[in-house]
């Protein structure tokens, strides 16, 4: 015989609340190895050249995001197992291990908001400086063929042309005059730059609201964690 009254509520809520927590750390799991391995993003982000590799801080935040998934899972099956059990010991090992995850979650998320645009400027600014060297004469022919190349996939995973509407006219227009190869075939005029911003922001905003569902979480379980343990502790039974 256990706890009894509202502290065995307690007791079956937190459960609840693990289970749930358990399960949002299979899916931060599950979004965040999509995000790793996402055809469009992982063309873009393997791409090299002349030496300059595409920028890697959106793969930073994605292997960061699959070890909290990770740990959330392992935290969630401890939380679970300790409410059943009314175990003291597994109920504030949980708890500590709680507030580590929430220090961190709030921390990576005031990061990620200071830093929310850098990772499209990031690629924007690749982008462009691959562009350039695709466009000037001033590059041997071999490094034009290896930048347009680069730039090709580029065009073709984002179905983009260009800097911007200006830019995707002329690169068209050189495309149509047989000095370049650039655009895709289906013929659009839509600023890579615009494409970009999609991509990513809308990913970044995707692990935003994922992360702000896990906080408001991981609050209640922290409530109810102390509470079931008070319970416990103050249980004639024990």
């Amino acid at each position: 015989m256990g706890v009894e009254g509202c502290t065995k509520c307690i007791k079956y809520m937190l459960f609840f609340f693990n289970f749930i927590f358990w399960l949002a750390g299979g899916v931060i799991l599950g979004v965040a190895l999509w995000l790793r391995h996402d055809p469009k993003t992982s063309n873009l982000l393997e791409l090299n050249f002349d030496g300059a590799q595409a920028p890697s801080t959106f793969y930073i935040s994605v292997h960061i995001l699959i070890a909290v998934g990770a740990v959330m899972m392992v935290v969630g099956f401890l939380g679970c197992y300790g409410a059943i059990q009314e175990s003291q010991c597994l109920l504030g090992t949980f708890f500590a291990c709680l507030v580590i995850l929430f220090a961190c979650e709030v921390a990576a998320g005031i990061w990620g908001f200071m830093h929310r645009d850098t990772v499209s400027k990031e690629m924007m600014n690749y982008y462009d400086s691959v562009y350039d060297k695709a466009m000037t004469q001033s590059l041997t022919e071999d490094k034009k063929q290896a930048a347009a190349s680069v730039l090709k996939v580029f065009h073709e995973t984002l179905i983009c042309c260009g800097k911007g509407h200006g830019s995707s006219i002329f690169t068209r227009l050189t495309d149509a005059a047989g000095v370049t190869d650039l655009c895709p075939s289906s013929g659009t005029t839509v600023s890579c730059h615009s494409r970009i911003q999609e991509l990513f922001s809308d990913k970044i905003y995707l692990i935003g609201i994922a992360a702000l569902v896990v906080a408001v979480i991981m609050i209640f379980e922290m409530i109810f964690s102390m509470v079931l343990c008070c319970g416990i502790r103050n249980s004639p039974v024990y």
